[in-house]
């Protein structure tokens, strides 16, 4: 699929998408060090259902690093600015990682917007919030998985390059999703493969029971690249949750 730079917010965002097929739009946001490569197999899976757009958010991918770094409020903004340039209607919004923290300020922001919103691997877990804790779980996470998941990982963090990616985790830490997921109105998933060390299933039961219409599933013998691995089993949990509307 092609690339596109897109201008919104006064950012520079990459884009791709698939056919315009029947049905809706999924936008697809990434975790930190991450793009939209990342995404090739859920895009896949969702592309017989609807629209599917993956973005690299600015600073990642093929994306130009801004000036400064953006708070996740700001992020969320930028998302907005996104949907709204590139006339997406009401798209359901997917957020993997950091692109979490993303999706729930836009939703937060924008409830008129976003009335479907996944959120995979929801960060910053409150009960280990600080860069050594969490980058020693994200390692641990990731050589956990199979050497396809490692080479895609590596590839993407290697292209983030290590000055911007440790802003962004500092950006990770700085926020507090705990406070914004409440105000998320729109119906809600929340996905975690059951051996995701980065998310542990206490945290992320917490993470569903803050918002007010949500619930959870867990992907089998997963981690915290679940959708990486596994991306026809989180395409068809999404796919369920949009049938219930």
């Amino acid at each position: 699929m092609a690339v596109r730079k897109v201008e919104a917010g006064g950012y520079t965002l990459a884009s791709t998408e698939t056919n315009n097929a029947p049905g809706p739009t999924f936008l697809l946001v990434h975790g930190i060090g991450m793009g939209i490569s990342y995404f090739a197999q859920l895009s896949t899976a969702l592309e017989s259902y609807g629209r599917v757009v993956a973005i690299d958010l600015p600073g990642f991918g093929d994306a130009p690093e801004p000036s400064s770094s953006l708070t996740m409020a700001e992020m969320g903004k930028v998302l907005i600015d996104f949907v709204e340039v590139e006339h997406l209607g009401t798209p359901v919004l997917v957020g993997h990682s950091m692109g979490t923290q993303v999706v729930a300020e836009a939703a937060a922001q924008r409830p008129d917007l976003f009335p479907d919103v996944i959120l995979v691997a929801p960060t910053v877990n409150q009960h280990e919030r600080s860069i050594s804790r969490q980058v020693w779980r994200m390692t641990q996470d990731l050589f956990r998985e199979s050497p396809r998941v490692l080479v895609v990982g590596l590839k993407n963090y290697a292209k983030t390059g290590p000055r911007w990616f440790i802003k962004k985790l500092h950006s990770m830490m700085d926020h507090a999703i705990e406070d914004t997921l409440p105000k998320i109105q729109a119906r809600t998933l929340v996905i975690r493969g059951n051996r995701d060390l980065v998310c542990p299933h206490g945290w992320v039961l917490e993470v569903t029971r803050m918002i007010p219409n949500a619930h959870m599933v867990e992907v089998d013998d997963r981690g915290h690249e679940t959708m990486v691995k596994d991306g026809t089993c989180v395409a068809g949990y999404i796919v369920e949750h949009v049938n219930q509307r």
